[in-house]
């Protein structure tokens, strides 16, 4: 019986293992995920807001009410969006400014939603609204640079300003959760390149 090529088995061995690798660190994202969403969908049902006292949010503000000043508004950017009872529409976004010295933060604020694209007018101040992770799909934001930064944050405002519609409540069961299927995926993969690599030894 000939002996495996040591330099083939190493190979397929190394790429298996790393494979396997890939494997267990997703079902460990799939951990963190899991935990995560629990921390928001518990901060969903808080009532009593938190108050950001800068551009900056309070430390687990992730679906929380927030009371946030935008002191700088922006022109009115018109995106895809639902309102509160699901109506497929426009949402209306502002980038809000905080300035600091030299430096300047910027964050979108959902002030709103509307069945037409005309843009709205709003003089900026105190709002309440639902702080969501990462930025708005689909508003164009500036380069960050030496003298600004992009928080990657939004708001929703709850309610509603400028005399649009409420906008969708963020939920957080609308966060994807894939990584359970890619843990599957490189498990599946590993077993695949070991049962090829195993066909091939035994047809030579």
């Amino acid at each position: 019986m000939r002996k495996p090529p040591l330099l083939a088995t190493l190979v397929v061995m190394l790429a298996i293992a790393a494979m396997v690798g890939l494997g267990v660190w997703q079902l460990h994202r799939l951990a963190w995920k899991e935990a995560e969403l629990a921390q928001f969908t518990a901060a969903a049902a808080i009532r009593t807001p938190l108050v950001a006292t800068g551009a900056d949010l309070p430390k687990g503000a992730g679906f929380r009410h927030v009371v946030w000043n935008c002191p700088e508004p922006g022109v009115d950017q018109v995106v895809g969006g639902r309102n509160a009872n699901g109506q497929s529409g426009w949402a209306h976004v502002v980038l809000c400014m905080h300035r600091a010295g030299d430096m300047a933060t910027l964050m979108p604020v959902v002030i709103g939603w509307s069945n037409t694209l005309a843009p709205v007018k709003w003089t900026g101040g105190w709002l309440t609204g639902v702080a969501v992770p990462g930025i708005k799909s689909g508003v164009v934001l500036p380069a960050a640079s030496a003298l600004s930064r992009n928080l990657d944050w939004h708001i929703v405002a709850d309610p509603p300003l400028a005399g649009l519609m409420a906008n969708a409540r963020p939920d957080p069961r609308d966060i994807p959760n894939n990584h359970l299927s890619y843990a599957i995926q490189w498990f599946l993969f590993a077993a695949t390149a070991l049962v090829i690599y195993l066909l091939a030894l035994r047809k030579r």
